[in-house]
């Protein structure tokens, strides 16, 4: 009895080391970061020569293979951070225009993305010294690593920020818009509909100007659902979005404007529904024509 005892004893003691053992290794390779691919070079420059908050820009990925490049089968994903201290700002993820599983050694990859900066500068703050700092931090990692541990960055980055322009044309909602709705789980995060019409006060920047517009339409309950923009009495653009989702960026010529401090933007559409009336259980009775997320004129 005595040694069936001790050789149980022993079983237990080797089956709970071989645990010890994969709980080890599991915790290790939880824990350890995803690799680099290895050869590879990162440049990034933007469109505009000074940088502030509240801008638009063009951001250029120059991906530069090295001759010790070796080659994946895999499509990396670029991961693209912006932090502010110790906050992350904003991010630019996605797959670079030629997959990386077709790179090639001593190659260059190059293109360019638009990005928005948003407000993030406190000229208040007593710290404040005309000038601000953002961190990127840039690199590519597997979309198939589970890990949620990020590789090492194949560039790092600070880079100046100027307030924006104190001459930068203001842009005021007047008729046609409802309250702004925000809903971080959505596409859009924060939006104002439109009634069948809405109009915008902007100031005359007396100067070209890019106009960028960012949207969306309901699929579900309109279908070809025609979407207008004009400055003052003039079409700008008229289009049939294609998904439930738009951005349209225009540069727009200062004769357009006017002589006036102050010019219109108009938005419309030809097909409006209220919510109670197409969606079950909704009790909102609003006319509803085009989701507005984003202006930006500058």
């Amino acid at each position: 009895m005595a040694s069936l005892d001790y050789s149980r004893i022993e079983i237990i003691r080797k089956v709970a080391g071989i645990f010890l053992v994969v709980q080890m290794a599991f915790v290790s390779f939880s824990c350890k970061r995803q690799t680099q691919i290895r050869g590879v070079e990162l440049e990034v420059s933007f469109s505009e020569a000074t940088l502030s908050d509240d801008l638009i820009t063009d951001i250029q990925y120059r991906w530069k293979t090295k001759k010790d490049f070796v080659e994946v089968k895999e499509d990396y994903n670029a991961y693209v951070h912006f932090w502010h201290r110790y906050n992350l700002l904003f991010y630019d993820n996605h797959s670079p225009e030629i997959p990386t599983s077709q790179w090639e050694p001593e190659k260059e990859y190059t293109y360019s993305r638009r990005i928005y900066i948003p407000t993030f500068i406190d000229k208040s703050d007593p710290a404040f010294k005309g000038e601000d700092i953002l961190r990127l931090s840039s690199g590519l990692n597997s979309p198939y690593d589970k890990s949620g541990k990020l590789p090492e960055p194949l560039l790092e980055k600070k880079l100046k920020f100027l307030p924006a322009p104190p001459d930068a044309p203001k842009i005021s909602y007047e008729d046609g818009w409802y309250d702004l709705e925000i809903s971080p789980k959505t596409s859009l995060k924060r939006w104002r509909w439109t009634a069948n019409e809405a109009r915008c006060k902007i100031d005359n920047p007396r100067q070209d100007a890019l106009l960028f517009i960012k949207g969306g339409v309901n699929l579900g309950v309109l279908n070809n659902q025609k979407v207008i923009f004009k400055v003052n009495d003039s079409i700008l653009d008229e289009f049939i979005p294609e998904g439930s989702q738009f951005e349209k960026s225009y540069r727009i010529k200062k004769e357009i404007l006017g002589e006036a401090d102050k010019f219109y933007l108009v938005i419309s559409t030809d097909k409006t529904f209220i919510p109670k009336q197409v969606i079950l259980r909704s009790k909102d009775e609003r006319e509803l024509g085009v989701q507005i997320s984003f202006i930006y004129f500058r």
